[in-house]
């Protein structure tokens, strides 16, 4: 059954759009801070295989604007923590800020840059660096660190890859899609098997 090929696609179209590079910034921005917004991957990975002479720019984007959201996100956590309290356990974030607080508090500043290269949610960790009061600029640093050497991972391998990799993906996509579904249900059931209550 091809589902994700036809939004490969349209992804592929999207980010050849003359505005892709804002509609980029702007996701890369509010990501950072916002609840429930997908991680800015899902535009610079397309965008970086489209035009592969500007990912270094795309990836550009992506770090400085997630930086700054970053930063909003910080400041929420400091002025509207008890206001997003209810929303993080509506949304089903709040384990994972609790994971973040024990991270502070075992690795400082390094959670952040954790953060910022992993997959976990990095605005979950801006708002707990507010809430907690990390030091600013520390906090700024690993940001940078951490979204920077992400961020240019994936432009990096998708400039090298360029054409020959967006036939290719094109190619097999449906077939990686259920690949990474499959994944996730393994990981539910194994996560609600050996971790939950």
């Amino acid at each position: 059954m091809k589902i994700f090929q036809p939004i490969f696609e349209k992804a592929m179209l999207w980010s050849r759009h003359r505005n892709a590079p804002a509609y980029l910034g702007g996701l890369s921005f509010v990501e950072s801070c916002v609840l429930p917004f997908p991680p800015p991957d899902v535009m610079l990975a397309p965008m970086s295989l489209a035009k592969p002479e500007r990912a270094w720019y795309f990836a550009g984007i992506t770090t400085i604007l997630s930086v700054l959201g970053g930063l909003l996100g910080y400041l929420i956590g400091v002025m509207f923590f008890s206001v997003l309290e209810p929303m993080l356990h509506e949304y089903g974030y709040w384990e994972k800020y609790q994971l973040a607080v024990e991270a502070f508090k075992q690795y400082g500043p390094w959670a952040v840059f954790i953060a910022g290269f992993s997959p976990i949610p990095y605005k979950i960790f801006t708002i707990s660096a507010g809430a907690l009061s990390m030091a600013l600029i520390p906090f700024v640093i690993a940001s940078l660190v951490g979204r920077g050497a992400r961020f240019f991972l994936v432009a990096g391998l998708m400039r090298w890859g360029g054409e020959k990799m967006e036939h290719k993906l094109k190619q097999y996509v449906d077939w990686l899609g259920w690949l990474v579904v499959a994944a996730v249900i393994i990981g539910i059931i194994v996560y609600k098997t050996v971790y939950a209550p």
